[in-house]
């Protein structure tokens, strides 16, 4: 019997010694601190705008897009707008007669220009917003147009029609090239090489996508209800991109930011990632990938 009780006090404390679980992930305020799932929530229900960083390629994130979305709808008794970047400006017609079920689904993606892992990571959410009648709003600029920028700079746009123009934030779109976000984008690039564009374009190609995404917020916020925006988290980290831009036009609103980072070790925050987001997410280094 003592033997017995022995073996039992030994298993136990080789469990809690020798044993570690395996954290899929750990939530972290800004500062580095600990926080709880339903700080988040209750940070987000207060609030007029979630800009949620993702990394595109991340189940966790993807997973807490689609959680945090029912609790927040729930916490808000269904008081939500979503959008993404991952829906460009002029499909917009084609996602509300889908949720509206004028079209049917095969119809909708087969004729929306939808991301490669639309139905692993991002379906879920069309879906719950079709399910709960939903606003979700596509932000994002068109991806061609953002390609003329990255091409030729802002100046190429004013060439469009009418049309094409009510895709993209109102010309001339205001751009700060000292901002960290942008000027980190022309130092990973080199001197331009023949036949090659201007590298100064390609934070105008960032730049405009922010601003159009931006802008279809800010169009589309409506008193009482949380929006919620989902894009990769480049375009809101250190408060600069999406947020910016929001802020710019609407200076008052009460936003909430999320940035989604990996790291080796996920008990505590890296130096680098301190400050990025109002919420970080970290996420093992190892964690599989959607693609």
């Amino acid at each position: 019997m003592k033997q017995a009780f022995f073996c039992l006090i030994v298993c136990l404390i080789s469990v809690n010694v020798f044993g570690q679980d395996k954290h899929a992930y750990t939530l972290f305020n800004g500062k580095g601190e600990k926080v709880v799932y339903q700080s988040v929530v209750s940070a987000i229900k207060n609030s007029d705008l979630l800009l949620f960083g993702e990394l595109h390629d991340n189940p966790i994130a993807h997973w807490l897009e689609l959680e945090l979305t029912v609790d927040v709808f729930d916490a808000t008794k269904g008081n939500i707008i979503l959008g993404a970047e991952m829906f460009e400006a002029d499909n917009q017609l084609i996602l509300d007669e889908y949720l509206g079920g004028l079209i049917s689904q095969q119809r909708f993606e087969a004729e929306a220009r939808l991301w490669p892992n639309y139905k692993t990571d991002y379906k879920p959410l069309v879906e719950f917003a079709k399910s709960k009648g939903l606003k979700f709003i596509a932000t994002n600029i068109p991806r061609r147009y953002a390609a003329m920028v990255s091409a030729g700079g802002f100046d190429t746009l004013q060439s469009l029609s009418v049309m094409a123009k009510s895709f993209i934030a109102p010309l001339p779109v205001e751009y700060d090239p000292n901002l960290g976000c942008y000027k980190g984008m022309l130092s990973m690039m080199g001197m331009p090489g023949k036949g090659k564009s201007n590298p100064e374009y390609f934070p105008m190609a960032q730049a405009i996508k922010d601003a159009t995404m931006a802008y279809n917020i800010t169009r589309n916020t409506s008193s009482g209800k949380v929006f919620l925006h989902f894009h990769g988290s480049y375009h809101s980290n250190n408060y600069e991109g999406i947020y910016w831009y929001v802020k710019r036009k609407m200076p008052n609103l009460k936003i909430v930011t999320i940035a989604t980072v990996t790291q080796d070790d996920v008990n505590a925050l890296a130096k680098e990632n301190m400050g990025i987001a109002d919420f970080i997410i970290v996420v093992p280094e190892r964690m599989t990938r959607t693609y």
